[in-house]
């Protein structure tokens, strides 16, 4: 049998059953900075317990508005996002803001869903990631609630690729793959696997198009080029690393993988399977997370500034501009000990 709702308490039936004044029981129950004496503070705890009063949280959370940055991304259980927040995080706390984030998957109508929700709590900038997943119409849609915020005074940045009429930050993925494939091409190898990643992700089919126009540059046949599409992660490249193992590398001497994720998986599978590194194969990845410098061999990678744009991307999101700025960011290549030259 349902139960009748229970009655709405209010700030003014705390105050009145305390005794004291709308404004001190706020100050209270507020977290004010505030002082009230003791006594009146023990008596609006005491009435708010007994009434079993709960705080507004919709409107707190309109109050505290103009102080959160909210980040929505696809994955936030990425070393690569981990950096990205970490910074962003930074810079808000110099100018008295606080970041939230929420994870989407990169699933569209998740993405959507999300923004819709945040437009009600009215936080004072919201920043995007986009790996270009979503298919048009779905990106309209999503367009069109990322519009509405802006219209409602809020401000949109996006990390990623985009055509819509906001603030962005790109990487240049297909620039970062390029530098990879030109470094295995130019130290001689010339049977090469790419660990690809998802083949439906803007960012990963870049990195890939990126590996194959450096290997051709340098020399690489294309019918020496084998692509293998995984997850994205450390069980991706393991799986797909697994599989060229049991196949005795089908006579590749290099992996190129779309991140360090999938890289540092790949040559854990291949010392599993008694396969050297970089004696039998050498490895890359892109991004330079931290653990790419700590694994042994330590990771070749393409280096990109994941810390500076989380910290831009407060930036552009704390400085309206009379029209959309396009930032594109490119990587560097490092080179460490899981390659060498054949």
């Amino acid at each position: 049998m349902p139960h009748a709702a229970r009655p709405t308490v209010t700030l003014h039936n705390v105050a009145a059953a305390a005794g004291v004044s709308i404004s001190t029981a706020s100050r209270v129950l507020g977290g004010s900075a505030r002082k009230v004496a003791p006594e009146y503070e023990a008596r609006v705890l005491a009435a708010a317990a007994a009434l079993r009063y709960t705080a507004d949280a919709s409107a707190r959370a309109m109050k505290r508005a103009g102080d959160a940055i909210t980040l929505v991304a696809d994955d936030l259980t990425t070393p690569s996002m981990g950096m990205i927040v970490a910074a962003m995080e930074r810079e808000a706390r110099t100018v008295g803001a606080f970041v939230t984030v929420s994870s989407t998957m990169g699933a569209p109508e998740r993405q959507i869903e999300t923004v819709r929700l945040l437009r009600a709590l009215r936080p004072r900038a919201l920043v995007l990631t986009s790996n270009r997943f979503r298919a048009d119409p779905l990106e309209e849609r999503l367009s069109k609630e990322l519009r509405a915020y802006e219209r409602e005074g809020g401000r949109v940045v996006i990390v990623g690729e985009t055509d819509g009429a906001f603030d962005s930050i790109g990487f240049d993925n297909h620039g970062a793959g390029r530098l990879a494939g030109a470094h295995i091409a130019a130290t001689g190898h010339r049977r090469v696997a790419i660990f690809g990643g998802r083949r439906e992700f803007g960012n990963m089919s870049a990195r890939v198009a990126g590996f194959v126009e450096g290997l051709q540059a340098g020399g690489v046949d294309e019918r020496d080029i084998r692509i293998l599409w995984c997850e994205i992660s450390r069980q991706g490249g393991f799986d797909a690393a697994r599989l060229l193992a049991d196949e005795r590398l089908d006579g590749r001497d290099a992996v190129l993988a779309a991140n360090d994720t999938i890289a540092i998986g790949a040559m854990s599978a291949f010392r599993a399977a008694g396969i050297g590194i970089p004696a039998d194969v050498s490895v890359t990845g892109v991004d330079d997370i931290q653990l790419a410098a700590d694994v042994t061999p330590r990771l070749t990678t393409v280096a990109l500034p994941l810390a500076d744009t989380g910290t831009e991307s407060i930036r552009l999101a704390l400085a309206p501009a009379p029209a959309p700025r396009r930032l594109r960011v490119e990587g560097h290549l490092v080179i460490r000990e899981s390659t060498r030259s054949r």
